[in-house]
């Protein structure tokens, strides 16, 4: 194995492994409600967790953005610009949580004029969002971390830290729940205790990490005119990006749930795979921000070009194992998640659609992380919108004809278009030797 496929591995791996541990953090909460006697409080984390989940969704650029000139920063060995970028995306994180913090009222009320659910759920998600909120200083401050660890070239220490997030969050939950005689509230000081011993371990290995480095901190180097800038323009766009793929997400979701709860579950169950697939393919992604940047920041061409086309050889690598895989042993798996057989059954009127996720989708998530690492960041907004005309336009027009299928078409397509128009924007950038970045 070269050493280029080293790097990408020793990048992409750990945050594959950490990709799968974000999942768990919801399902200790879920499984340890899921025994207090009242189907009301796994509806409650249902409802809290969805409203964190897209709260903190948006909020990603934190991570990407930080990541992306914290590698270009790393590669033109510019210490002093990489630790200034982790205090400016720190500061950023501070101000928005406290934000999130002062309007939480405000935010609750909005989100229960769409979400209709019981008096007795929204009660205990109402208190369990009061609390979980005060998290929102750990959660957007380990975005800034992560991101900064992975233009450092390290992902093993965010790895490091979901685990660890993971396995005190089952023992300060189990705590408050057994032993405490808490009830939904102390799921939530057990998530909220797991989020700051995050953050508080973020902290210490970034410590560790910077022990070379001389601590002059300068509020106007790190809050300058011109770095604030950049810093915004690179974080804009990932944040309509993003804006972008949460209307899709949303809407694939509740259009589905228009043609019934047999076809909502149908899609909620299918989209699952999708998940899976783009854990993997978002190590990939990761591993392109770091490296892409790292060489642009050298301005190392031969070594970036190498890198983009060993990264795009990996993505149809696992393209196709992933085809191969949900051929062979999709349908086996579906029926782990679920033993409802009208739900099986009608699964695989849609299967198909499934088998052409990897092809149509792994072009886009390999060339996210090529656009981040290079701060071409416009690049990846003007793809996203034109696939979200493209999804929503497919949508309209065949809906009163395929039904579901023409969900499921428009989203396929979504993904094709994304990555297709994004590749052609980027070998533009890349004939440039990436000077527009």
């Amino acid at each position: 194995m070269n050493q280029t496929n080293k790097e990408i591995l020793q990048i992409a791996i750990p945050s594959i492994i950490s990709n799968i541990t974000v999942p768990l953090l919801g399902l200790v909460d879920v499984t340890i409600t899921g025994h207090l006697g009242d189907v009301a409080y796994i509806g409650a984390i249902a409802v809290g967790g969805m409203l964190f989940n897209m709260i903190y969704w948006i909020f990603g650029f934190l991570r990407m953005g930080t990541g992306g000139m914290t590698s270009q920063a790393y590669g033109s060995r510019n210490d002093n610009e990489c630790r200034n970028i982790l205090l400016r995306s720190m500061g950023i994180s501070v101000l928005l949580a406290a934000i999130l913090i002062t309007l939480q009222t405000l935010i609750v009320s909005i989100a229960f004029l769409f979400i209709d659910t019981s008096t007795e759920v929204k009660t205990y998600a109402s208190e369990y969002f009061h609390i979980c909120i005060w998290g929102a200083p750990a959660v957007l401050g380990l975005y800034s971390f992560t991101g900064w660890f992975l233009g450092m070239q390290n992902s093993k220490y965010p790895m490091f830290i979901a685990i660890t997030q993971n396995i005190i969050n089952i023992a300060a939950s189990l705590f408050f729940v057994k032993e405490m005689g808490m009830k939904i509230e102390g799921v939530a000081y057990g998530t909220l205790i797991a989020q700051y011993a995050g953050l508080l371990m973020a902290i210490l290995l970034g410590l560790k990490y910077t022990q070379k480095y001389t601590w002059n901190i300068s509020p106007a180097n790190v809050f300058n005119r011109k770095s604030m800038s950049v810093f915004f323009k690179v974080n804009r766009d990932i944040f309509f990006r993003t804006l972008c793929i949460v209307a899709v997400t949303v809407f694939f979701t509740s259009s589905g749930a228009a043609y019934g709860d047999t076809t909502l579950a149908v899609n909620t169950l299918l989209m699952q795979l999708f998940t899976i697939f783009s854990y993997i393919m978002d190590g990939f992604a990761y591993a392109g921000e770091a490296l892409v940047g790292k060489h642009v920041g050298s301005r190392n061409n031969a070594l970036l070009r190498q890198t983009i086309k060993h990264l795009i050889y990996w993505g149809t690598g696992v393209a196709v194992f992933f085809t191969l895989l949900y051929s062979i042993g999709g349908k086996d798996f579906l029926q782990l998640l679920t033993d409802d057989t009208d739900v099986i059954k009608n699964s695989s009127e849609y299967y198909y659609w499934v088998l052409a996720i990897p092809f149509a989708g792994f072009m886009a998530f390999i060339l996210d992380g090529i656009c981040i690492g290079a701060t071409a960041t416009g690049i990846m907004l003007r793809s996203i919108f034109v696939a979200s005309v493209a999804f929503f336009s497919t949508y309209y027009i065949s809906d009163s004809t395929l039904g579901n299928h023409s969900l499921w078409m428009a989203f396929i397509l979504y993904l094709f278009v994304r990555g297709s128009v994004q590749a052609a924007l980027t070998y533009r950038l890349i004939q440039s030797d990436f000077r527009a970045s």
